[in-house]
């Protein structure tokens, strides 16, 4: 058994109430829209490692092996799969943690246990996990946002959210909000809603929305930097490829007309599901070649 420690921490700033945003691997995220919004973070946010997580002991090397680097038949390193807190600022000077790197493997009790001492050795005013996940919603419109939180008290505050009944599958990000309300701090996950027939691909707009939301829960500004870009060139590039094929003019028509019929309110949760779904996969394929084949764009 291992007995080392769960963390190292490295370095201890002086925060003042910092927001812990939450971006782990392994679970949904429909677009890459937390993988995309986090790279945003680290580069505008200034960032400095605080702690490292043992590897180790929370993450199955097999499933996520290291990678080797090769030159001329001589291995030169290891990359290994980390999990890292790193310390950084909003563009206002607010105080921000991110977590981020491989969701653990094993330990989600103990992992959990640990952030929640990390957060209040920090004094995290709140934690926000990052996520997005495929729904039967149309690139045409703009990307609503789901939340969910174990905090009633919390829950009462959100508007304006997109929500949901049902059981699912969790991911480590609910075990942490769980854990962390229970430990007094607020604690909440936002998710991006991503079409579904663009899902398995870069979905800009996901990443714009996560980062946006966090104005909303937790008064953080951060630079979108080239995303809302990047969104814009890729609504036109769907828009182009609907275009040319009437039956993906009408499964976006009937996916805006059940977004009218599904969200009448803000709070509403949506009165469709999957089963009501028309089917993309024709879509989503004919995108991935379009995009594969198609020049990019002059600088």
């Amino acid at each position: 058994m291992n007995d080392d420690p769960l963390v190292e921490v490295m370095f201890t700033p002086e925060l003042h109430e910092p927001v812990m945003i939450v971006a782990l691997e392994g679970w949904i995220d429909a677009g890459m829209g937390a993988a995309n919004a986090m790279s945003v973070l680290l580069g505008s946010a200034g960032t400095d490692p605080v702690a490292e997580f043992n590897a180790d002991r929370l993450l199955d090397h097999r499933a996520r092996r290291p990678v080797m680097h090769l030159v001329n038949g001589l291995i030169t390193h290891m990359s290994w799969p980390e999990i890292d807190l790193r310390a950084g600022t909003d563009a206002d000077g607010n105080d921000i943690l991110l977590l981020l790197g491989a969701e653990p493997d094993f330990e989600w009790r103990a992992f959990a246990q640990t952030v929640v001492e990390l957060a209040e050795t920090f004094e995290c005013r709140m934690v926000v996990g990052l996520g997005a996940y495929p729904a039967p919603v149309a690139h045409t419109r703009e990307t609503s946002l789901s939340v969910t939180t174990s905090s009633a008290e919390l829950s009462s505050t959100l508007h304006g959210y997109v929500r949901g009944t049902l059981d699912v599958p969790g991911g480590i990000h609910a075990v942490l909000d769980v854990a962390c309300n229970e430990a007094g701090i607020p604690a909440l996950g936002l998710w991006a809603q991503v079409p579904h027939y663009v899902s398995s691909m870069a979905y800009p707009a996901a990443s714009v929305a996560l980062l946006e939301g966090l104005k909303d829960v937790a008064d953080l500004r951060i630079e979108t930097g080239q995303l809302p870009t990047d969104a814009r060139a890729t609504r036109l590039r769907l828009a182009e490829l609907v275009a040319e094929n009437p039956q993906h003019e009408t499964m976006v028509t009937q996916l805006e007309e059940m977004m009218d019929q599904g969200l009448g309110g803000p709070d509403e949760a949506p009165t469709f599901g999957f089963d009501d779904l028309p089917s993309g996969d024709e879509l989503a394929e004919e995108l991935q070649e379009f995009l594969r084949d198609r020049p990019e764009d002059p600088a």
